[in-house]
């Protein structure tokens, strides 16, 4: 039987109450490196969301209505993260969880509040701790499935307090709360049928709403950085609370020299110092994934970036700000081949760090 909110916050106090201790403890750990990965248990994020009755246009990936995902391949993940030394598993959710306060936003296989609370409790027990990711830009949010065509309006806000509210609760009041926010551009929506953007005082009213309803819940909240890439004001406008990942795929073939970078990728790579510089603090996130220009390069494989990423950071970062680095494989977890490819990414990092 599906829980409603109200059912779940009254069973969830103990659970709160044990987060914190458990909180505490990773209070601690979090003195160390963290050694984070990123992996999708939700996979709504990259297809467009198709209405009811909405005719489905040949050649076009949309959103699933269950969940692509295997239990076996994620517990094989997990005990690999714990192998390799991580201490952090960044858990992308989307649709993968069926919200009490929403549980039309569910798809067939759904976890419940109840199933990912007791995963919580494991990974903590295992010495991981689990941070929750919602991704909330106009580009990556389909798994809100039709609340993601009323960006920004009253509607939109009540049912992303409510989420945001859910998973709170869920993970016990987690350290940080990963908000995504990446590539809200035109250039990143070009090829679908609808198309949303926030931009100028829009998106910065959004970004800081967000911000504002992860920290009155008692998490720090954590975002990709890549909006600073071209966004000067970033640096100035962003609250130096937010935690910051910046990412770098190796995507420019001379390497991790900015002068004689490309003025494309030139910001990609400078906005590690440049963020440095500001005060924030950072944990920068390199890839096994190939993008498509190291494959127009030639390339069959990204094995050096991690590597890299690492050895960049250290130099360009200073220590009290470099809180860890998270590895992103941008794969699933479901095939024999996606488990291979997070473990691969995993070993990268490990190895580099």
């Amino acid at each position: 039987m599906e829980m409603t909110r109200r059912d779940f916050i009254g069973s969830s106090a103990a659970f709160a109450a044990a987060g914190m201790s458990s909180q505490a403890a990773g209070q601690g750990a979090g003195r160390d490196e963290i050694r984070g990965v990123l992996l999708h248990m939700g996979m709504n994020m990259w297809g467009e969301w198709r209405a009811p009755g909405e005719e489905a246009v040949e050649g076009r990936r949309y959103t699933r209505d269950e969940v692509h995902f295997s239990e076996d391949v994620w517990n094989r993940t997990i005990d690999h993260a714990k192998k390799r030394a991580f201490n952090m598993v960044v858990m992308d959710l989307g649709e993968f969880m069926a919200f009490p306060s929403h549980p039309e936003l569910a798809v067939k296989g759904s976890w419940s509040a109840e199933r990912m609370q007791s995963e919580v409790k494991r990974l903590k027990a295992m010495g991981l701790e689990p941070i929750p990711k919602l991704n909330f830009s106009a580009t990556h949010h389909m798994w809100l499935k039709e609340y993601s065509r009323m960006l920004s309006t009253r509607k939109y806000y009540q049912v992303c307090a409510d989420l945001i509210k859910d998973v709170s609760e869920i993970f016990g009041r987690p350290r940080y709360f990963h908000l995504g926010f990446d590539e809200e551009k035109l250039e990143n929506q070009r090829k679908r049928q609808f198309v949303i953007v926030r931009q100028g005082d829009l998106w910065w009213h959004d970004l800081l709403w967000f911000v504002r309803g992860v920290e009155k819940l008692g998490s720090r909240a954590w975002i990709f950085s890549d909006y600073g890439w071209h966004h000067p004001e970033f640096l100035t406008k962003c609250p130096r609370s937010v935690l910051q990942s910046n990412w770098y795929y190796n995507e420019d073939a001379v390497g991790y020299d900015v002068e004689k970078m490309t003025d494309w990728f030139k910001p990609k790579l400078r906005l590690f110092a440049d963020l440095d510089k500001a005060g924030f603090d950072q944990v920068p996130c390199p890839s096994n994934w190939l993008s498509p220009k190291l494959k127009a390069s030639g390339r069959t494989d990204n094995r050096d970036c991690a590597g890299q990423v690492v050895r960049y950071c250290r130099a360009n970062i200073a220590p009290e700000r470099l809180k860890g680095f998270m590895m992103a494989s941008w794969t699933d977890c479901r095939g024999e081949g996606s488990f291979k490819f997070n473990c691969d990414g995993m070993d990268q990092l490990a190895d580099a760090m």
